[in-house]
């Protein structure tokens, strides 16, 4: 990018949870200047309420196009829903809320395929919102990918200690393990592979493959899946020149990889990969979707109403958030052109 500064689009979140707070926070560390242009995509009286109730916050500046280079010490934020916000109660569930939190993330999915922004950085969205709001998507990575035209997809979380991808999403875990197959294994495993090597600058990694099962099945005495199911697709992804190893028992893989012997677990259901990562990295750990055609980091957290407005929710994971996605966008090299005008 020949030096160029990364413009990032963080969308807000649910106005009403802690995003717009976690936001705010993030941006009083000097971190995100040094590594970006922040541009908030969400609603200029919500951003200023949380500027409001946090030490030493930059003053908010109202945008309405994708400004160009450097910028002073301020908060930029680009309305981005019709929807009138002027009254809302933090924590509290709003159908305007719900509406509004998708129109953040459509403007910003709008400018990265358009090439306007380098990367996309999601605040927490409230999930029932957006069942209330009539999407059925579990969750932003099944949203951008559909909305992106991303056929093959995964959700890595990353931290200091850790980088785990699971290979199902948002479901029960008894839809997740009568969905496991061979090719959904195989295909994370690359996907895994891929960013690695492309976007963490991994020369050769190497990816540890979880069991299902205690004891990853012991040869079949607590399951199958082991051998029928995981084992093929670690033997394939290793014909094509992937240094993957598996599946381990579950309960030792993410100490191994921990101590060093790996560089990403892939992981067989959510929670699998997700517990050891939050327990290790709790404030420090960012959602990246692999396979897009766009950067997205987001926080590992959701809205926690009970913490809105108060000004002690951790803006950690936003700050991660943020400088991983500028990084990324300075690996890949993608970004706007020089003109950054309406």
């Amino acid at each position: 990018m020949n030096g160029e500064v990364p413009v990032l689009g963080i969308t807000m979140g649910d106005p009403a949870g802690i995003g717009p707070e976690v936001i705010v926070k993030a941006l009083t560390h000097d971190a995100p200047w040094r590594e970006c242009v922040p541009v908030v995509l969400g609603e200029p009286h919500i951003m200023e309420k949380a500027r409001r109730v946090t030490r030493g916050a930059p003053p908010i500046r109202i945008v309405r196009e994708i400004p160009g280079g450097s910028r002073p010490k301020e908060i930029l934020v680009l309305p981005s829903t019709a929807e009138d916000l002027s009254d809302v109660a933090w924590g509290q569930r709003d159908p305007r809320c719900s509406r509004a939190q998708l129109d953040f993330i459509r403007r910003a999915v709008e400018l990265a395929l358009g090439k306007r922004i380098h990367a996309v950085v999601t605040g927490p969205i409230h999930k029932e919102g957006l069942k209330q709001a009539g999407v059925t998507y579990p969750g932003h990575t099944e949203m951008l990918a559909d909305w992106t035209g991303t056929r093959d997809f995964a959700m890595m979380l990353a931290g200091e200690h850790l980088r785990v991808v699971p290979v199902t999403l948002h479901m029960s875990l008894a839809e997740a393990v009568s969905s496991l197959s061979i090719q959904g294994i195989l295909r994370t495993i690359r996907l895994t592979h891929r960013a690695l090597v492309e976007w963490f600058g991994v020369h050769e990694p190497r990816v540890a493959v979880a069991g299902l099962n205690p004891h990853a099945g012991e040869g079949g005495l607590f399951g199958r899946e082991e051998l029928e199911i995981i084992a093929p697709s670690v033997a394939r992804s290793c014909e094509e020149g992937i240094r993957a190893e598996g599946p381990f028992p579950p309960d030792a893989v993410f100490r191994m990889a921990v101590e060093g012997r790996f560089d990403a677990v892939v992981a067989m259901y959510h929670d699998q990969g997700l517990i050891p990562l939050k327990l290790l990295d709790r404030d420090n750990a960012v959602n990246v979707t692999l396979g897009l055609p766009i950067i997205r980091t987001s926080v590992d957290h959701g809205t926690a109403y009970d913490l809105a407005g108060t000004g002690e929710a951790s803006e950690g994971s936003m700050l991660a958030a943020i400088c991983l996605a500028a990084r990324l966008a300075r690996r890949k090299g993608l970004g706007p052109g020089r003109n950054h005008g309406g």
